[in-house]
């Protein structure tokens, strides 16, 4: 009866991971003692709601290296003949994970239970391999191929972030069909935020629940850290202290910012005694990056945008809902009706008599990854009424609806990107369509006489004028944007080598912020050429 009550109880450890590692692998902590690897709250959290396609935000720290190897030991172990593999950036970070990964199989207690365990029949610098035909590879981002030709029962791709540019791309593309075609197959990528990249672009769509990758943050909030970091916050405290008069922190002591941690985002504070702790000792720029309270954050704090990123994530908090199809059908001409909500985005309907401002961005409509056509449309106080963006409209059908959106908002003072498609858009306006509110450029004929040209003409002195006057109206409160489109483009509107705009590649799109500064350079000069 006691033989069947302890295999049993060996069964249930073996086919629960939380209990498998608890019982038999063993850990270094951050005192440097071996001990029992038991799950803190969000290893907990991810092991219970873990799906297929996992991507992880998160700060320092906090323990997802250290699940991810014992995980894979355990499925090794419990499940024969299947594969696992963890990629990071860097060679050196992969060999040391590789150390670790071999430390827990030799922590396993293989002396008391001699035939529980398989068997090493491979070790060497790319993984281990058992006697049950399971292995553990590692590998570096960048390096050789580790995944083409393999199938992977989990693959796990740590501070994807840091992998190179060029390489991410490849690696998500070749990585999911290497997964095992079965119901318990994973993939988790997981990194700390390091600007703008394809990770940041999975993640943010992700977590506003555009894609079928599952998302996970973690904050500087987490649980976890309260145990991991206990020293650095018993020196927090104590340090807080030696300056407060002995006083813990209380009500009376808090900062701005610290009020809104502690009242939005539930920080206690022996957590905000910390905060206060690191910046004092490094910068807030620092902590946010390390230790991020929400994901915007994150991300911004690790990107240098043209724009003020804090100011763009504040008005993300509060812009309008585009209007319901049912609020704006019996007004706005039945053209347009197909676009709604899909491309086109009505924020506000016009007012009879208020005049409206208008900019636009053209492209050549062909679809993929290449440039959207976009309109912008604001009233004569600045206030966002509309958007549109596609990229798979041909300038002749998105002529119709320049012309067919800039009437519905009173004839529209339209601003046209004067370019290789720009050019045909105005033509096709005025002369097909008679649109006669058009802005028109100064410039200098060859013989030095001055002329007014239609549209406005892009150069690298034009184009920072034009950027600078967005900044400006934007930072100054002198437009309120509603496009949460454009406002997410914005913040990966940068400056590099005295050029501006977005890298190019999938999602990096800068359209939107183009037809923007258009329709403010239409408010800047403040014409109608029609009566309304």
């Amino acid at each position: 009866m006691a033989v069947k009550t302890k295999q049993s109880a060996l069964d249930k450890v073996l086919g629960d991971f939380r209990l498998f590692a608890k019982n038999f692998v063993k850990i270094i902590d951050n005192n440097g003692d071996t001990v029992p690897f038991v799950l803190n709250h969000e290893q907990e959290n991810f092991t219970k709601n873990m799906g297929k396609y996992n991507i992880i935000l998160k700060g320092r720290q906090i323990g997802f290296t250290t699940w991810s190897l014992a995980y894979m030991l355990y499925s090794a172990v419990t499940k024969p003949d299947t594969n696992y593999l963890i990629m990071t950036h860097h060679n050196k970070v992969t060999q040391q994970l590789l150390k670790r990964i071999k430390k827990m199989y030799k922590s396993l207690p293989h002396e008391r239970y001699p035939n529980l365990f398989p068997k090493l029949e491979m070790n060497n610098r790319d993984g281990l391999y058992m006697s049950n035909g399971s292995g553990i590879q590692v590998a570096t981002a960048g390096g050789e191929d580790s995944i083409s030709g393999n199938t992977f029962e989990l693959i796990h791709l740590s501070e994807m972030a840091k992998y190179p540019d060029e390489a991410q791309d490849e690696i998500i593309a070749t990585a999911i069909p290497a997964l095992a075609k079965n119901p318990n197959s994973k993939i988790i990528i997981e990194s700390t935020a390091m600007g703008i990249n394809l990770y940041q672009d999975i993640f943010m769509k992700a977590y506003r629940g555009q894609s079928t990758w599952k998302p996970f943050f973690y904050s500087w909030l987490a649980k976890a850290y309260a145990k991991q970091f206990r020293h650095s916050f018993d020196e927090a405290e104590t340090h807080f202290k030696l300056h407060n008069k002995g006083d813990r922190m209380q009500p009376k002591h808090l900062e701005k910012d610290e009020i809104e941690l502690r009242d939005k985002y539930g920080a206690n504070y022996r957590q905000l005694m910390f905060r206060r702790y690191y910046i004092e000792t490094n910068s807030l720029e620092k902590f946010q990056r390390e230790f991020p309270t929400t994901p915007d954050e994150a991300f911004l704090t690790t990107n240098k945008s043209v724009f003020d990123t804090r100011m763009i994530v504040e008005r993300l908090n509060h812009i309008v809902q585009p209007l319901p199809y049912t609020e704006v059908q019996d007004e706005l001409p039945s053209t347009l009706h197909k676009y709604l909500n899909k491309s086109l985005f009505i924020y506000h309907l016009p007012k009879k008599g208020v005049k409206h401002y208008g900019g636009v961005d053209v492209s050549s409509g062909s679809g993929g990854d290449n440039d959207n056509s976009t309109i912008a449309i604001y009233n004569k106080e600045g206030q966002q009424m509309a958007s549109f963006y596609s990229n798979e409209i041909p300038v002749y059908e998105f002529a119709s609806v320049v012309n067919d959106l800039g009437r519905f908002f009173n004839y529209a003072y339209i601003c046209v990107e004067r370019n290789s498609y720009g050019t045909p858009l105005l033509e096709r306006l005025r002369k097909e369509y008679g649109y006669l509110n058009l802005l028109k450029q100064k410039i200098f004929d060859q013989k030095g006489k001055k002329k007014l040209q239609l549209g406005f003409m892009t150069t690298n002195q034009t184009k920072s004028i034009i950027v600078s006057d967005m900044k400006e109206n934007f930072e100054c409160g002198l437009i309120n944007i509603e496009c949460f489109q454009t406002l997410e483009e914005m913040k990966i509107f940068q400056e590099q080598n005295g050029k501006t705009g977005n890298k190019r590649g999938k999602g990096m799109h800068d359209d939107l912020v183009i037809a923007t500064a258009m329709a403010v350079q239409a408010m800047k000069q403040c014409k109608y050429y029609v009566d309304i």
